[in-house]
């Protein structure tokens, strides 16, 4: 087949996150069986404006800000003519409604979306522009089939008005292989990390806030990732005294990421929604237990009192108590790390290429 997709990010942007992760693990592995994989995404300043990677030959046009203005101008001229067997839009933030697009087969593919979440993180007029947005999903792409990477997501969908016979839930996958758990390097203090994007509606705050609460001197706290809202961050920790305890380690690489979560007691993850919660199975992959809120799509990625625990959004003092019953009982930090790396083993790259490429031979077979 002749695949198109359609993301906002291609996986060496800058803001890149767990879409692109996704879509670099299973395309690159659906290019890898033969097929032919093109990516329209936006670009970012001084990036080439065509790469090949891992086999995946990406259009880069506007930035973050234009592209949804710009993508369907630049498919007309330059890609429609390549006749693609189907064109997959990653729906991300703004929609690009392909649907009123020529296009011969059309799949959706959703991580999350917004919904009134946004409003934590935009300013107002952007908030309501990207609410709105939405909106129009379950009329205008009511007879679209769709996947999903999550039950949530797709009860999301439902909600909005897709019928769930038009919605196929493949999970995500995690490399089991390179994340590897090492009990010899964990951390003889407690240590809790967060890994991902600094943004506001991630609720780190609450992560800081819960972690000042356990009150435990020998305690710390390592911060991985970047985003614009780390100064406040920041701020927060200087205004709660805890400077010498909570480390800001910005973008770390793949191999330091491995060793961060090996040596964590648990990582955390206080966001209120989420597609699926990709880095709750590194660190599970990497024998570390988690505590993240219970909320949709993150619920999907952590048995709560087998592989970590799950705490009510927007309750520091619950992640407070799960963090202390670690600190109280170490030997917990082994147990549960040892039942999340179990659990990681069943969600693959692979088997998610597999599930994804024989969606799509269906779609383009119907």
């Amino acid at each position: 087949m002749r695949i198109l997709v359609l993301n906002w990010q291609d996986s060496e942007n800058p803001q890149a996150g767990g879409a692109e992760l996704h879509l670099r693990e299973v395309f690159s592995r659906i290019v890898a069986r033969g097929h032919t994989v093109d990516l329209l995404c936006s670009s970012w300043p001084n990036a080439p404006q065509r790469v090949n990677l891992a086999g995946i030959d990406v259009h880069r046009i506007g930035t973050r800000h234009t592209y949804p203005f710009l993508a369907h101008r630049y498919y007309n001229e330059n890609l429609a003519r390549n006749n693609y067997d189907v064109v997959i839009e990653d729906l991300n933030k703004v929609p690009l409604y392909t649907p009123l697009w020529d296009v011969r087969k059309l799949v959706a593919l959703v991580h999350h979306l917004f919904g009134a979440t946004v409003f934590r993180e935009a300013n107002a007029p952007l908030a309501v522009a990207v609410w709105l947005s939405e909106r129009p999903l379950g009329t205008l792409y009511r007879r679209v089939p769709f996947e999903a990477v999550s039950m949530s997501t797709a009860e999301d969908l439902m909600d909005r008005g897709i019928p769930r016979s038009s919605i196929r839930v493949i999970y995500n996958g995690v490399d089991a292989v390179s994340l590897t758990p090492n009990s010899a390097e964990r951390s003889s203090a407690p240590l809790f990390v967060y890994l991902g994007r600094l943004k506001k509606y991630k609720r780190v705050d609450l992560v800081i806030r819960a972690f000042a609460d356990l009150n435990v001197p020998e305690a710390t706290l390592e911060i991985a990732g970047t985003g614009d809202y780390r100064a406040p961050l920041e701020g927060l920790v200087k205004s709660l005294d805890l400077t010498g305890r909570v480390k800001f380690l910005g973008f770390i690489p793949e191999e330091e990421k491995v060793h961060l979560l090996r040596r964590a007691w648990a990582s955390t993850l206080a966001s209120p929604k989420e597609g699926w919660g990709i880095s709750n199975l590194e660190a599970a992959a990497c024998g570390t237990p988690v505590i993240a809120a219970n909320s949709p799509g993150i619920r999907e990625s952590v048995i709560d009192g087998e592989t970590g625990f799950l705490v009510p959004p927007d309750d520091p003092q619950a992640m407070t108590a799960a963090m202390r019953g670690l600190v109280q009982s170490p030997n917990l930090v082994d147990v549960l790390g040892g039942a999340g790396r179990r659990f990681a083993e069943t969600f693959t790259w692979d088997r998610a290429a597999n599930e994804t490429l024989a969606h799509l031979e269906e779609v383009v077979a119907a």
